[in-house]
């Protein structure tokens, strides 16, 4: 796999997955929408609810199924109702039945859903339970990180527990950092030097993609958390601007990357990276822990073939930090089984439940009590504790929902030419100023 200096050689739209001519997507939204009302279906059957002593978890994710049963398992074990999971794979679909039976007596009774401000969002329907005594009192018994509180509040109650704690990682693999006489980088410039070094070694240094759209942030949060973790935090939470020079410095480090020829074509999706990477085809692929069960199930061996490092920060002087990413576990105010559901968000940070969720999820634990899933994680969860590193909330969380999908798409825009970066931040910056200023009309209320 080859870098490419000009993304637009290979043009992923940065709405869609693939570049499809008129009949393949029509062929595509039909099946999608076929989908979407099976999903529904699905959804309907949830809101009749469980047999006793179960209790349905929906959620947007494939990949959980699995987790999700074992913590489900394991739940059981400790006096609380069996998880059930019950799976939408289609994004917009998801949002979409939750919202809307939020609204009806046919809800479901548990939900896997986003923290920050998504939750905030849910939150202010009203259909969500307040979990602030649970949260408390995971708190006291040591379950959880009580720092991540912040990303499951609304107006100072708890609506969400944490399930995983992915950190934001640079994954790489060893044997080729070794074969160049490389190490997994401790400063910018090592970090620098290993791009500079794989690529004249006919390597493609770095993963970045526009494609399945969302991925668009990944770059812009890296690197502007990594050279002012604090103006990303107030950035995304509003009390900045895009229009910021350095705002500018970001996207402009990004376009260097680029006249560097280290990018992979932004059409390269996350599985074709992972594999790329463990051949020695792709030198370092920027994700959340959770891409752990890709690169395992592609043959990564954790300090084999496998290794991942937190990005070193590009001012030395600033608070060291991370993004970090959790899913929130929700129980709902209408569900047919609500007191089993509320029973069961009492024992989901138990360290039984926890433990056989992550190590089958293969991802980071919020309860610090349970063992590491694999010895990749126990090294990056020692870090981020041991050097307490500033967990920053990943992009997607951060700021009103309608903003964040909108920016999304700005961001693809400018991978896709990276030379726009000015423009694309001036476009950003008007739809913030709209964005915050309805938010926070609707906080008034």
């Amino acid at each position: 796999m080859s870098g490419s200096r000009h993304p637009s050689r290979r043009p992923p739209s940065p709405r869609t997955h693939s570049a499809a001519g008129p009949l393949e997507r029509r062929t595509l939204l039909l099946a999608t929408a076929a989908a979407a009302t099976g999903a529904l279906a699905t959804a309907c059957g949830t809101a009749e609810g469980q047999p006793a002593g179960k209790v349905a978890v929906l959620g947007d994710s494939a990949q959980w199924e699995k987790p999700m049963a074992a913590a489900g398992a394991a739940m059981k074990t400790v006096s609380a109702p069996r998880l059930v999971p019950e799976v939408i794979p289609f994004l917009e679909s998801f949002e979409q039945i939750v919202r809307s039976s939020l609204r009806t007596n046919r809800t479901p009774d548990m939900l896997k859903y986003w923290s920050g401000y998504r939750l905030q969002d849910l939150a202010r329907t009203g259909g969500i339970a307040d979990l602030t005594r649970q949260w408390e009192d995971a708190v006291a018994k040591g379950w959880v990180d009580a720092s991540l509180r912040d990303a499951f509040t609304y107006r100072r109650r708890v609506y969400g527990l944490p399930m995983n704690l992915a950190y934001w990682v640079f994954y790489y693999n060893p044997e080729v950092f070794r074969e160049h006489r490389l190490e997994a980088p401790r400063t910018w410039d090592d970090f620098l030097t290993a791009c500079a070094r794989l690529k004249k070694n006919g390597i493609t240094p770095l993963h970045g993609t526009a494609g399945d759209r969302w991925p668009s942030f990944i770059w812009f949060q890296e690197i502007l958390s990594r050279q002012d973790p604090r103006f990303y935090a107030d950035l995304m939470n509003g009390r900045e601007r895009y229009t910021d020079p350095r705002a500018e410095r970001a996207l402009r480090t990004v376009a260097s990357f680029f006249d560097k020829d280290w990018f992979t074509p932004m059409d390269t999706n996350h599985p074709d990276a992972a594999a790329a990477m463990l051949h020695g085809e792709l030198g370092m692929v920027p994700c959340g822990t959770w891409l752990g069960s890709t690169l395992a199930a592609a043959g990564g061996r954790p300090g084999k073939n496998l290794g991942a490092f937190v990005l070193p920060m590009a001012d030395p002087k600033a608070r060291p930090a991370v993004i970090f990413e959790s899913s929130a576990l929700l129980a709902t105010v209408k569900g047919p089984d609500r007191t089993e559901a509320l029973r069961a968000t009492g024992s989901w940070l138990h360290p039984k439940v926890m433990k056989a969720f992550s190590h089958t999820l293969q991802d980071g634990c919020p309860n610090p009590k349970v063992e590491a899933a694999n010895p990749v994680i126990a090294s990056l969860a020692k870090k981020v504790r041991g050097d307490r590193l500033w967990l920053l909330n990943r992009f997607w969380e951060q700021g009103p929902p309608e903003l964040v999908e909108a920016t999304v798409d700005d961001l693809a825009g400018f991978l896709l030419n990276p030379s726009s970066y000015r423009q694309t931040l001036r476009t950003m910056q008007d739809r913030a100023d709209d964005a915050w200023q309805v938010w926070r009309e609707a906080e008034k209320t």
